[in-house]
């Protein structure tokens, strides 16, 4: 069985030409927007790769957009370069600096802007938020599914949880594909390294009370996601594709047309930034 694959990026410094030179255009990117770095970097990046041939999906961060009229231009940006696709996240941000403090107003006024034309992908967490309880996750999504084509779950390291939170989904009405989000063969010192830079420092505290599979991937090792990888696919029609988290570590990437056989996935090395809701 063969899963769609997509790569998350980070929009650091020549990151656009790191693409270009080793990742085949008919990969599907998805460009993180973090809050130091702002929705302005997001957005050149993603522009600049679909210039570059790319499809290519920016993350929409709610809490880093300031004003309705700045999203009016990302939306417009968006359309010039031919971006069809966005991620909308709460993001990371404590304060929001604008109109926006959630993910649901941004998908409402995007739908306007565009006539219901933009493609949106919002978050979902199988092992749940550290801020927000179960309950209210399950009924954003009930309240933004509407207005969004595609779940992506938080970087997980259980298939059976992430198969868990996709039926769970189904029972509860929420009927969006759901895409695995997946931590590809990540060395441990970059992923100690950058923990804080790209947030998943809660999720590695986290991972350290989790037991043999944390301790594999926090030791000397590389973390494979053979076993994970092979997990979603005894369960078929559970999950719509794979979402690889990316370090922006791209000397080995799937090279299929927009898919990846286990085998490329246990290559890929990838990243878990840390999301909001």
């Amino acid at each position: 069985m063969m899963f769609p694959i997509r790569i998350e990026i980070i929009p650091a410094q020549g990151i656009v030409e790191q693409v270009q030179a080793l990742v085949p255009k008919t990969t599907t990117l998805s460009v993180t927007c973090l809050p130091h770095h702002g929705i302005e970097r997001t957005m050149r990046t993603a522009v600049e790769l679909s210039d570059a041939g790319y499809t290519v999906v920016p993350h929409l961060a709610a809490r880093s957009i300031r004003s309705r009229a700045e999203l009016t231009e990302i939306v417009r940006g968006c359309d010039a370069a031919g971006i069809r696709e966005v991620f909308v996240i709460g993001g990371d941000r404590k304060q929001q600096v604008g109109a926006y403090g959630s993910a649901l107003p941004v998908l409402e006024d995007i739908a306007q802007y565009t006539g219901g034309t933009m493609r949106a992908g919002v978050a979902g967490y199988p092992e749940g938020h550290p801020s927000i309880s179960p309950v209210d996750l399950l009924d954003g999504l009930l309240a933004k599914q509407h207005l969004a084509s595609h779940v992506v779950t938080q970087m997980c390291f259980a298939a059976e949880k992430i198969q868990d939170f996709a039926a769970l989904l189904r029972r509860e009405g929420v009927h969006l594909p759901v895409w695995a989000g997946v931590a590809g063969s990540v060395p441990r010192t970059k992923l100690v390294a950058l923990g804080a830079q790209i947030g998943v420092g809660s999720s590695l505290k986290f991972l350290s009370r989790k037991g043999p599979l944390a301790r594999k991937l926090l030791s000397g090792d590389r973390y494979s996601p053979d076993s994970l990888i092979t997990g979603l696919e005894n369960r078929p029609g559970s999950i719509a594709g794979i979402h690889l988290y990316s370090f922006n570590s791209l000397d080995s990437v799937p090279t299929g047309p927009d898919q990846a056989t286990t085998s490329a996935l246990q290559k890929a090395l990838t990243q878990g930034a840390a999301r909001d809701n």
